[in-house]
């Protein structure tokens, strides 16, 4: 049964991995533009926070399937999966936050310097 849950669960992780990656490069690109206010810089912040949101999350989520416990039951089945997925949609809401706030504040330190 683990080999299946493994499926599901990286199948489940790289869909909504994928999929909100996607939102975050699309919407992201407005909001760093709307700071930075120069595309070439937006643009390339933008598509580094791709590959490392891409990175970051996948490799997780391959890093949790080496300490998962023997699976049995359906309902083990399930139990994990929901379990760890919700795990991995916990950590994107995180990472993204902090992306957030640290973009943020990097670029507006950037304009004060370019500024002065």
């Amino acid at each position: 049964m683990n080999t299946l849950a493994y499926i599901v669960y990286l199948w489940f992780t790289f869909t909504i991995t994928v999929l909100v990656g996607r939102r975050f490069y699309k919407n992201g690109r407005l909001f760093i533009l709307n700071l930075a206010k120069e595309e070439a810089l937006t643009d390339s912040i933008n598509k580094l926070l791709l590959v490392g949101y891409y990175l970051l999350n996948l490799g997780y989520a391959t890093l949790i399937l080496k300490g998962w416990e023997p699976i049995e039951t359906k309902a083990q089945l399930t139990e994990v999966i929901i379990s760890k997925t919700g795990r991995i949609i916990l950590i994107l809401a995180v990472i993204h936050y902090f992306n957030m706030i640290a973009i943020y504040f990097g670029v507006k330190k950037q304009l004060s310097i370019h500024h002065k």
